[in-house]
């Protein structure tokens, strides 16, 4: 690589790196206490633990489940309802004081599917663990935050690609994985610095790659609304929203005859963003661990319950459907956990000593006239 491409690319790498660092850090720091969320739940005691009851107790009726929900926050309609892959005894609930109410000022909870009562989530409506997830994901700024940190995702898999190309040519001069101990302190960080860069490149790519995507969740969202939905709904357009809807009890068998081999994630109901004010859509999701993240939505009408359209999935939400599980390690239990954990600890180290370094090299050079 000539010189002056080399110079090149080290100014890039240099002010990719130096814009985004900061925004790095606080994401590298905020996002530890993320991967292993559920298990500081539990630790914290925000964790809701369902009472003992006989295993053949049977399930209420989805029905019967939105009546105790509703009867849990009163004034409140409910949103979404969501069953939970840990605990086959539990269903999440959201509700709001409107179906269109913004994510933020809902109100999360969980539902006992054999006795509907309610158990609060703390975590998921306030304290730190909420703090420090709002933080990690837009700033407390809504959409604009989430922009910004999209664009710090870019510069930083900007930065990784140029500290790539620039240490394909330092590993002509040493051997891969070389640190200069008998070198001064900026030398030896400089080695460790590329040697751990290296390391973790693949690891910080996926990364920031996934962050990029689940920051422009909102965009992707609305673009699938008015793409893919709006074609599925495009029948009711011009109709008046319905003024009394029917039970919800079968949605969950109609979904799964209207989409074989896959099993009910989540139901949106009408008026919310995952739906129109027509219809009820369930979520429906494959049976292996990769099939699980990606979504087949169920449109059915909420008046006759008739299925009228079986959506196809968008490219860009199948990616965003598996980006949010992945950033956060969700895909390999505890051991994975522990991985993700240690690369981010070591993507910490990168971020500090590239910070050194470059104050280091202001430092030592000359003073200009």
């Amino acid at each position: 690589m000539k010189s002056t491409t080399i110079r090149r690319w080290s100014q890039v790498h240099t002010w990719s790196s130096l814009i985004c660092t900061l925004f790095l850090l606080m994401l590298a720091l905020t996002g530890l206490p993320l991967i292993f969320h559920h298990e500081i739940d539990q630790l914290l005691g925000d964790a809701p633990v369902l009472r003992e009851r006989p295993a053949d107790t049977p399930a209420l009726d989805l029905q019967a489940l939105v009546a105790a929900a509703e009867a849990h926050r009163p004034g409140e309609v409910v949103q979404y309802l969501g069953w939970e892959d840990d605990e086959p005894n539990a269903v999440m609930a959201i509700t709001a004081a409107r179906a269109d109410t913004e994510p933020n000022a809902s109100h999360t909870f969980l539902l006992d599917a054999r006795s509907g009562e309610a158990l609060e989530m703390p975590s998921a409506n306030g304290g730190p663990m909420l703090f420090i997830l709002r933080l990690h994901v837009d700033l407390f700024a809504g959409l604009p935050g989430k922009l910004l940190l999209a664009g710090m995702g870019i510069l930083f898999i900007v930065a990784l690609v140029s500290g790539t190309l620039l240490y394909a040519p330092f590993m002509r001069r040493l051997g891969f994985a070389s640190v200069r101990h008998a070198r001064a302190a900026r030398t030896r960080w400089l080695d460790r610095h590329n040697l751990i860069g290296i390391v973790t490149l693949t690891w910080a790519l996926v990364v920031g790659i996934t962050g990029v995507f689940s920051a422009c969740a909102d965009l992707l969202i609305a673009a699938w609304r008015n793409d893919t939905l709006a074609a599925m709904v495009a029948p009711y357009r011009d109709l008046p929203p319905p003024r009394e809807r029917a039970p919800v009890t079968r949605l969950a068998a109609l979904a799964g005859a209207a989409a074989p081999g896959t099993r009910p994630d989540f139901i949106a109901f009408p008026g919310t963003r995952f739906s129109s004010a027509h219809h009820y859509t369930v979520f429906m999701k494959g049976a292996t661990p990769l099939t699980s993240h990606l979504w087949t939505p169920v449109l059915i009408d909420a008046q006759s319950l008739a299925v009228t359209a079986v959506g196809g999935r968008p490219w860009y939400m199948d990616v965003l459907a598996m980006s949010q599980p992945l950033h956060f390690g969700d895909y390999g239990g505890m051991p994975m956990k522990v991985l993700w954990a240690l690369l981010d600890g070591l993507t910490l180290v990168v971020l500090g000593s590239g910070l050194y370094l470059w104050w280091a090299r202001r430092r030592a050079s000359p003073a200009p006239r």
